[in-house]
């Protein structure tokens, strides 16, 4: 065949696109486990963090198993049902009516033996995702602690939802409210709500990323409201 030809070029770059395309790949299969365990490690590094517990990352799956003992999930009425909270797709759950979520608990037993109940919430930023966790105590209506991140929120900006700053203002804050559930308002600095409901200030410079957490918090946290109810009693 004759190398200076059309024809033998063609061949020459399928088959280098094939064995590349193949090594790559491969490589990636290799890697997936690995790239799955380090997901899921960030995974129990955002739960305790929700439940204030600071970890490195070379321990954050012995605490992970030393403190959270309980994992499972529950339906809009509190009640258990069959499923394995950890692997709940969180974002396509948040999308279906509050009578059909899978919803995931997280029990954590902190070293002081108090026991936290974390749950996720997931919804949407001004440029993508946003999520989080919240930590509630055995009351059923005191917010512990929460963590919040994004997938590209504007550094400085809607970005600040992941910081202590921000997640710090809810400690304290209650979801029941004069008997009613309430799940916490985000509202700009210096404002309050028009209702009962406990509030926190949203990010300056980030009005809609703010506003994605206060819906957020309302849509993901509401269904809980019956298991919440169950902890009161």
């Amino acid at each position: 065949m004759n190398k200076q030809g059309n024809t033998y070029t063609i061949i020459y770059i399928v088959i280098l696109v094939l064995v590349v395309g193949a090594a790559l790949a491969a490589t990636s299969i290799a890697l997936r486990p690995r790239q799955q365990a380090n997901a899921d490690a960030d995974k129990m590094r955002q739960i305790l963090l929700a439940a204030r517990v600071n970890t490195t990352a070379g321990d954050v799956i012995a605490t992970f198993r030393e403190l959270v003992d309980e994992q499972y999930v529950v339906n809009s009425r509190g009640e258990r049902v069959e499923g394995d909270a950890f692997t709940v797709n969180v974002a396509e759950q948040s999308k279906l009516p509050e009578a059909e979520r899978d919803l995931p608990v997280f029990e954590c037993k902190l070293p002081d033996g108090s026991i936290k109940y974390i749950v996720p919430v997931y919804g949407a930023g001004l440029w993508g995702p946003i999520w989080g966790y919240v930590a509630v105590d055995a009351d059923g209506s005191t917010v512990y602690g929460a963590y919040f991140a994004h997938q590209g929120e504007t550094p400085g900006l809607g970005a600040e939802i992941e910081k202590p700053a921000f997640s710090n203002q809810f400690e304290g804050k209650e979801l029941f409210k004069n008997g009613r559930f309430l799940p916490v308002a985000v509202v700009k600095a210096g404002q309050k709500p028009q209702g009962d409901e406990d509030y926190v200030d949203g990010i300056s410079g980030g009005t809609i990323t703010s506003k994605g957490v206060g819906a957020m918090l309302a849509n993901c946290l509401a269904p809980y409201e019956a298991f919440f109810s169950t902890l009161k009693d």
